[in-house]
């Protein structure tokens, strides 16, 4: 390396601080993707209870009553 030790140490700082900007990055979006994939599983789980079938029944059992 064809620099003074004091252009290494700033160089080393610089380093130093860049790969903890990319850690909290890194750790930043690894939050959000598990945050939007909790997010989409919930949507998911619910939408396939909400099937059309459960709605399709609760509207014959509401019809029988008023055949009755």
């Amino acid at each position: 390396m064809g620099q003074s030790r004091a252009a290494r140490s700033t160089a080393a700082k610089k380093a130093a601080r860049t790969r903890k900007r990319n850690a909290k990055l890194k750790a930043e979006a690894r939050r959000k993707a598990t945050a939007r994939r909790r997010r989409r599983a919930g949507t998911r789980r619910t939408l396939r209870r909400r099937s059309s079938t459960g709605r399709r029944g609760a509207s014959r059992r509401r019809s029988t009553r008023r055949r009755r």
